[in-house]
């Protein structure tokens, strides 16, 4: 079987994340989750519970992506071939499907409080929604960069950034309490609050299903490939493709080739260069794994059914 990888040359160099930024945003979130919890508590505030919940959520998730991001930096070995590479793309699988089991959690605790409204201590809820917004507003800049790089880190990210948004809206909740006495604002800002998180939530889950499921990325057309190739010298048909996402920094082609006539080893190592190349810069594969064949009955569909 032939097999090819791209040079260093042709690839972007990996993004460094930096991991002592979800550190220093775990601990954070490990203090607001505590304050909210006690203040929800005195103040009798649904939001505030609701917000000091999902920010939990985050410590548990922050937790995960930072352990992941860890992972990812480990070297492959023999009894791990891949190494840790898909561990960020699990982290962002269950990070984006804890943020849709929470905002459904709310959503019961909202319609609770609708039923059975209760009076809200305004004041502290206003106090420590400001603190949720300080401390998660410079959480969110500290992974804004990194959250661009992968998924692992725009999981970390979204929850951060809801988080965020979720304090502002407590906070307007608190001022709305205070000043016009409208109680029944703070289980509707947790409403809110919870459908925005499983807007959110689900595009990522979907993306991270994708990668973990080895569909073919959306950015790669099969057809497209298997036109290029063919278009090479030699080649009959090429057939039985496979197209997958190892993480976010590597797609992967796995391909068999049936050539026009009984090549030589050396000539299919210089046409294996040259699909290589084509098919690095114009699709952005960026490993190939080729069998060669010669007159050899099978099917020769794009796709097989293994």
């Amino acid at each position: 079987m032939g097999h090819a990888h791209h040079h260093h040359t042709h690839g972007h160099p990996h993004p460094k994340v930096e991991g002592k930024n979800l550190v220093t945003s775990i601990l954070l979130n490990i203090l607001i989750t505590a304050s909210q919890v006690v203040g929800g508590v005195i103040s009798g505030s649904l939001a505030l519970l609701s917000d000091a919940l999902h920010n939990f959520s985050d410590v548990l998730s922050l937790i995960v992506s930072y352990i992941a991001n860890v992972l990812s930096k480990r070297k492959a070995s023999a009894t791990k071939t891949f190494g840790y590479k898909r561990a960020e793309i699990i982290a962002a699988f269950v990070n984006s499907a804890t943020l849709i089991v929470v905002a459904f959690l709310l959503i019961k605790e909202a319609v609770e409080r609708f039923i059975h409204p209760e009076e809200v201590e305004s004041n502290l809820v206003i106090w420590l929604s400001i603190l949720g917004i300080a401390a998660n507003g410079f959480s969110v800049l500290l992974i804004k960069k990194d959250s661009d790089k992968n998924m692992n880190m725009k999981s970390a990210y979204l929850h951060l950034l809801t988080d965020m948004l979720a304090s502002i809206a407590v906070l307007i909740g608190g001022l709305l309490m205070k000043f016009y006495e409208i109680y029944w604002v703070d289980p509707l800002l947790t409403l809110l609050i919870a459908v925005y998180l499983i807007f959110m939530g689900f595009d990522l889950l979907k993306d991270a299903t994708r990668v973990l499921m080895l569909f073919t990325p959306n950015t790669v057309q099969v057809q497209h490939i298997v036109d290029t190739v063919s278009r090479i010298k030699s080649v009959r048909n090429v057939h039985h493709v496979h197209v997958w996402q190892l993480n976010e920094n590597e797609i992967h082609l796995e391909a068999h080739i049936d050539f026009s006539e009984d090549i030589k080893l050396s000539e299919f190592d210089k046409i294996l260069d040259e699909i290589e190349e084509v098919v690095y810069h114009k699709h952005g594969i960026s490993h190939i794994n080729i069998q060669p064949e010669y007159g050899k009955c099978d099917a020769k569909h794009v796709v097989v059914q293994d």
